[in-house]
């Protein structure tokens, strides 16, 4: 019989792996000319139809208030940022570089609360900063077959950034709701802006699939990253906490480099090595600042420190 954190860490593993498999299936169906607007227009459809149908196999109550509904609507159009820019960004640098640039998003929310909601940043977050700007360093120098553009930068930042109003956005919100329902919901709200932004703008049409192989990728990108990696999430929150689980999320940008080296042929050099190392540092530096800062101030010599400066009088 398992342990509830073996079946939590197992759970937490299934969600990081499968949120990796955006850009396998994105990049699959961009070499059969499918555009961004058209991935991403399949990937919510596809995940809302999925998650509609889980609710109703609930009995899960559809009806939002409209507190709820604009909050919902704002959240789609951010993660519909998030998710376009992160898409887009693989035109311009390696599908696995992507998925680990975009992991930079706890530093953006760690600033972000810090300057809205005066949370203070301690010693682990602005290391956490430091060590995310020379990750992003290392990757910028790239290599001379596949060099990083300053768009490309720009862009999947913008990604991370938006992915962090998101959670902050989420958290603060103040809307009580199941995962999947407020899923559900920021999903509908998500196709909606890209429908309108495939309309109203020239960057590219709607498609219809036409094969049975973009139809297969397309289906995998609605299941895989999307509705199994946001269930299993759930799963493993409830039996090992938020924190553990979102430890578990920095397997998704070295899954996704791992896709990218042995799917995708891109190159793993060195550079790129310690550039990942950087970033999944920082990361663990953000979600693990409680803990950090607990231990410091349970620290023998930290303690017999603070006593040194008590008795000691300054003149």
């Amino acid at each position: 019989m398992l342990s509830n954190q073996v079946k939590g860490g197992i759970f937490g593993c299934i969600s990081a792996i499968s949120y990796a498999m955006n850009p396998l299936c994105a990049i699959n169906l961009y070499q059969d000319g499918i555009n961004s607007n058209t991935v991403l227009f399949y990937r919510f459809l596809i995940g809302s139809l999925i998650l509609g149908c889980i609710m109703l196999i609930k009995k899960t109550d559809f009806s939002i208030t409209r507190r709820e509904a604009a909050v919902l609507a704002l959240l789609g159009c951010i993660f519909a940022v998030s998710s376009l820019t992160f898409f887009l960004s693989f035109h311009h640098m390696g599908a696995g570089l992507a998925a680990t640039l975009v992991f930079a998003y706890p530093v953006f929310v760690a600033v972000l609360m810090a300057i809205f909601f005066k949370e203070r940043l301690m010693l682990p977050s602005l290391l956490a900063i430091g060590l995310t700007m020379s990750g992003i360093g290392l990757f910028y120098e790239g290599n001379g077959s596949n060099p990083i553009t300053p768009s490309g930068i720009a862009i999947i930042m913008l990604s991370a950034l938006a992915y962090a109003l998101y959670i902050i956005v989420v958290n603060r919100s103040g809307i009580v709701m199941s995962s999947v329902k407020l899923t559900f919901y920021v999903m509908l709200s998500c196709l909606c802006c890209i429908v309108l932004y495939a309309t109203l703008t020239s960057t590219g049409s709607l498609q219809l699939l036409s094969t049975g192989r973009e139809w297969f990728y397309a289906v995998l990108l609605g299941i895989v990253p999307t509705v199994i990696s946001l269930v299993t999430m759930a799963m493993a929150i409830r039996y090992i906490g938020s924190t553990p689980t979102a430890i578990m999320g920095a397997l998704e940008p070295v899954t996704a480099v791992l896709i990218g080296y042995f799917v995708f042929g891109e190159p793993l050099t060195a550079r790129l090595i310690w550039g990942v190392g950087f970033i999944l540092v920082s990361v663990m530096l953000i979600i693990l600042d409680a803990q950090i800062r607990r231990a410091l101030s349970q620290s023998k010599i930290v303690r017999r420190g603070r006593i040194i400066l008590k008795r000691t009088h300054w003149r």
